[in-house]
């Protein structure tokens, strides 16, 4: 038998190195399939060790395939050649499986492998009397892409363990009643015809998956698999875990583990998100108490023009979500549609910690237009703004790094926020940050919105986004100059902007007239960020971030500014100039 086997595959994210700009470190643009596997196989008390495990990473130049694949097998004991099934359909299944081409697709490739591997076992047990009864319980998880697939036979499991809880996947092939509840109804080299188990699901970075034999799990419950999944150490030291916990309870059978972690996923395709959500209607937002998909319908968080926000509860896998929904009558269906498809396109392409989250749906579980979200628990930035105290410099500076990194971090993937706002910006309780509402971005490899519907906000819009520029880094790094004005200020740089308004943009008001406590070389900082001259502001956002975090070696507090009154008001200035040409030229004519 195997007796123990440690195995560990796969890459782990590299440590960014001291040197590095947080949120440059922090965030993932180039995006394979990333996992990293542990497992392990004991014996136990068996006198031999039936159970078998491998996992094959698929190389595209090699193989037909560029996919993952784990995979358990327990020997169905009692019957001779179990280990030999077990092994051998696990080897056969890993070589038929890359041998096929891709364009079968994962599920249609793996039912094809094990079905012929289940012929050849029943043909042996029909030819060669000491492997009659040969058979082997089998389940693989293959992850190809952004999906995940099991194929499954018998009562080995596949668990997913995602936000702390746990989800078993499969379902044990059992008798289930009197004394053959514990004995098998299908397993590979039963039957002539195999009946498998099969289904697909969407990947998620940071969860993890596990396969085991019965050892393991008829030994230990799932609040024990709970427990040890959670504690989050390496697969490998997981592996280890899960098996000694089954042994130290009394595990009869052999015990086998292999933990899967999933550490980054690739993007999804533009065409693969604009046919998923073409075909969803737009329907009013449901109604708190009401169920959708699954999800039980909450309070409602907020609400915007285009969108309402409301908090749900997930019923299938559990944890609290936010889900948008579209206000229907108020633009076109093709901007709706294209605003989720950015959104979607966003999510999959950019990964900080400072990034809203977008969590992938089944095509088979959603039935109308939205998209969903984890749920944080925190304020907008604009909540913040409505209470007491005004933002100090010490919370004000450290809120206004995180937005530049978020704002940096999509600038890295070639993405333009376009609507950045306190609104738009969430505050954890925790003391993390998200940018939030990514549907107006500006994306490569999508056509963007017509011009009459980016919505933006006027007082947050850079002078060039009147003039008709789509945006760009210059435009977002305005419009969080703005943003941060307005979190010292609670008032804005320029004056507050109607919407249709053509506005027309002299001097801003000095930050240092509004709030003298804070520092001269702020004042100075947030005047170049939102400067009328796109070429008078800094070269990027991090060169802004940089200014700010640094800049208080450089300052004390603000020296009160006199402003001249042309500088104040130039409308005035030239009034009361004319005014007083006309006196004088009166006394002169007077005189004469």
């Amino acid at each position: 038998g195997l007796g123990r086997a440690n195995l560990t595959l796969g890459a782990r994210l590299c440590a960014p190195r001291p040197s590095c700009y947080p949120c440059c470190a922090m965030t993932r643009l180039d995006h394979k399939l990333r996992c990293e596997i542990g497992f392990v196989s004991e014996r136990g008390r068996r006198p031999d060790n039936q159970d078998f495990g491998a996992t094959r990473f698929g190389r595209p130049r090699v193989d037909s395939r560029a996919d993952v694949v784990a995979v358990v097998a327990d020997g169905v004991g009692g019957h001779a050649g179990g280990r030999e099934a077990a092994e051998l359909s696990v080897r056969a299944f890993l070589d038929g499986y890359f041998s096929l081409p891709g364009s079968l697709g994962a599920q249609q490739a793996a039912a094809r492998s094990l079905d012929a591997i289940n012929s050849w076992i029943v043909a042996q047990g029909r030819v060669d009397p000491e492997r009659a009864g040969m058979a082997t319980t089998f389940t693989a998880l293959i992850l190809s892409g952004r999906s995940g697939h099991y194929v499954h036979v018998g009562d080995s499991r596949l668990y997913r363990f995602r936000e702390d809880t746990l989800e078993q996947l499969t379902e044990d092939h059992l008798m289930g009643r009197g004394d053959l509840k514990h004995m098998l109804r299908r397993a590979v080299g039963l039957e002539d015809s195999l009946r498998m188990d099969h289904a697909s699901f969407p990947l998620r970075v940071l969860e993890r998956y596990l396969l085991c034999s019965d050892g393991v799990h008829g030994a230990i419950g799932d609040r024990r698999l709970r427990e040890i999944l959670g504690r989050r150490a390496a697969p490998q030291q997981t592996a280890e875990d899960l098996v000694a916990a089954a042994l130290d309870a009394g595990a009869a059978d052999n015990c086998t583990a292999l933990v899967v972690d999933i550490l980054d996923t690739p993007p999804a395709e533009a065409g693969e998100l604009r046919d998923f959500f073409g075909d969803l209607p737009i329907l009013p937002p449901p109604e708190p108490g009401s169920i959708l998909d699954d999800y039980l319908i909450g309070e409602r968080i907020s609400e915007g023009r285009y969108s309402r926000l409301m908090r749900a509860q997930d019923l299938r896998g559990g944890g609290q979500v936010a889900i948008k929904f579209p206000q229907p009558r108020v633009a076109d269906d093709r901007t709706f549609r294209r605003a989720f498809v950015h959104e979607a396109f966003v999510a999959s392409r950019v990964r900080s910690p400072w990034i809203v989250e977008t969590i992938e749906q089944l095509p088979e579980r959603q039935t109308r237009l939205y998209s969903v979200m984890p749920f944080y628990d925190g304020e907008t930035l604009e909540q913040r703004l409505s209470r007491e105290p005004p933002v100090s410099y010490a919370e004000g500076a450290q809120i206004a790094t995180r937005i530049a990194r978020a704002v940096a971090a999509l600038h890295r993937a070639r993405v333009i926020h376009r609507d950045i706002k306190p609104d738009n910006i969430l505050l954890l309780k925790d003391g993390g940050l998200k940018l939030i509402d990514l549907g107006v971005a500006r994306l490569p490899q999508l056509e963007d919105f017509p011009a009459e519907d980016i919505p933006g906000t006027p007082s947050y819009m850079a002078p060039e986004l009147f003039a008709g520029a789509a945006g760009d880094e210059m435009s977002d790094l305005f419009a969080l100059g703005v943003t941060i004005y307005r979190m010292f200020a609670r008032s804005f740089p320029y004056g507050e902007i109607e919407p249709f308004m053509k506005p027309r943009f002299g001097r801003p008001t000095s930050l240092a007239a509004r709030r003298p406590d804070l520092p001269a070389w702020l004042d100075a900082a947030i005047a170049r960020a939102i400067a009328v001259d796109p070429l008078q502001r800094y070269g990027d956002v991090l060169e802004f971030a940089f200014e700010i975090e640094n800049g208080a070696q450089r300052g004390g507090p603000a020296e009160p500014v006199r402003t001249s009154l042309y500088d104040k008001n130039p409308l005035i200035f030239w009034q009361a100039l004319s005014a007083l040409l006309v006196v004088l030229l009166a006394i002169a004519l007077a005189w004469k």
